[in-house]
């Protein structure tokens, strides 16, 4: 990991920048993915499943007997983990309902607000590398509790055609209602038209690479309703005096490890906890299982070296983190700073991870500088906002004549003339 040291502010915005692949080549891929799902459905996606996978399927939807299997292949012990992480993100996705407030604007005049959730939701869940079973607890918990009808999952197979089974025991765990064996931008594309085996949903929601992110880009210019553009995990730690540098070199490692088009970034004040930092990060790394992929991402990471701690944030507000760790005893002096970033942890204890398993928060959050304007998944995420109003005889008596003037105003007579009418009535 290379140190930069007081970059100026004019080049932040370059520093901040992503490593993507070129957007037109990526366009041109996933677009013609697509376009083949639209137009072959199941026998697009089996090709796909063979070519991108190596797996040749007969079968593209998780049998019972499947479902029934992987509750045997799960320990007692992960089964206890997964049950932890659930009532936790239970808890405080629970505390997210709203209740209809009904409010009188105007004597007549009664407004209110309600939540009703979307019927059909799609769950995707990166499964090649990494079986993310924690992803379905951070997507399936607010969808029941939402109360989606239908919770229909894809993933991609291992090499013999299997899912793993924590990911089947946590979808069956959290009432997904259907789970297919496809993964990529063809599964994207499954959920965004419907095939002879895939239903059609109404949302989509779940991280993945550059091409799933792009594929969810292009079928919500269709009309089918995303989360969030969520692509490659990333991370940037505040760090001063009062951190551990092994703690430090442990959450960047825990984000790198993710993939090789992850990123890793480190922003402090002193170059002496930088390099102790990354002395760590060198030792850590070589124990990683992944480590390959790992020094892939921070081979594209780097450390900043600030004037201050407030340009730390400033400089964090700008590079819109998926996940910000403030790494002090401090931790709290910051709070009031960040504006942009997924989400957030606090001090030398909270580490990333906990907001990725058992915490309570959600761990699907905006990437690649979304952060600035999307918020992470929660339970208004799986749920549309209804507006109704009620008016009465004297509610539009109350408002009546301004309606008028404003339809006159702009030009639009059946407007008013819907007042109007109603206005004579009352006057008799």
């Amino acid at each position: 990991m290379k140190i930069i040291k007081n970059p100026g502010k004019k080049t932040w915005e370059s520093l901040c920048k992503r490593v993507t692949l070129s957007e037109n080549s990526l366009q041109e891929t996933v677009q013609t993915i697509l376009n083949d799902v639209k137009l072959n459905k199941d026998r697009a996606l089996k090709k796909y499943t063979q070519l991108f996978d190596g797996v040749l399927l007969t079968e593209l939807e998780v049998s019972k007997k499947e479902l029934e299997e992987a509750q045997n292949l799960v320990s007692e012990e992960l089964k206890s983990a997964i049950q932890l992480a659930k009532n936790n993100i239970e808890a405080f996705h629970n505390t997210q309902k709203e209740t209809p407030k009904k409010i009188t604007t105007t004597k007549g005049v009664t407004c209110w607000r309600k939540s009703v959730a979307v019927e059909k939701v799609g769950l995707y869940i990166p499964g090649g590398s990494a079986p993310l079973f924690s992803t379905i607890l951070m997507l399936g918990v607010p969808a029941k509790i939402a109360g989606c009808k239908e919770i229909v999952l894809c993933t991609p197979t291992n090499k013999e055609g299997k899912i793993n089974p924590a990911i089947l025991y946590t979808a069956s765990l959290v009432g997904v209602t259907k789970i297919f064996k496809v993964g990529g931008a063809q599964a994207i594309g499954a959920m965004a038209y419907g095939t002879e085996t895939v239903p059609q949903v109404y949302k989509i929601l779940g991280p993945g690479n550059q091409f799933v992110t792009k594929a969810k880009e292009l079928i919500q210019q269709q009309g089918v309703a995303i989360d969030m553009p969520a692509g490659p995990s990333e991370v940037l730690v505040i760090a001063d005096e009062t951190s551990n540098p092994v703690f430090v070199a442990s959450d960047l490692l825990s984000q790198a490890e993710h993939g090789a088009d992850s990123q890793a970034i480190l922003a402090t004040t002193s170059e002496k906890v930088a390099q102790n930092v990354i002395t760590e990060l060198n030792k850590q790394i070589e124990e990683l299982p992944r480590k390959e992929l790992a020094k892939k991402a921070i081979g594209n990471s780097f450390a900043v070296v600030l004037n201050s701690s407030e340009e730390c944030i400033q400089f964090s507000n700008e590079y819109a983190p998926e996940h910000l760790i403030i790494a002090s005893e401090k931790a709290s002096e910051y709070i009031e700073g960040i504006v942009n970033a997924g989400s957030v942890f606090l001090g030398n204890y909270s580490c990333e991870s906990a907001g990725d398993y058992a915490s309570g928060t959600n761990h699907t959050l905006p990437t690649n500088g979304y952060a600035k304007n999307y918020s992470g998944v929660s339970l208004d995420s799986f749920v549309k906002k209804i507006t109704f109003q009620e008016v009465t005889k004297e509610g539009i008596e109350n408002i009546g004549e301004a309606i008028e003037l404003m339809a006159e105003a702009e030009g639009l007579q059946a407007h008013k003339n819907a007042i109007t009418v109603r206005l004579k009535e009352l006057n008799g």
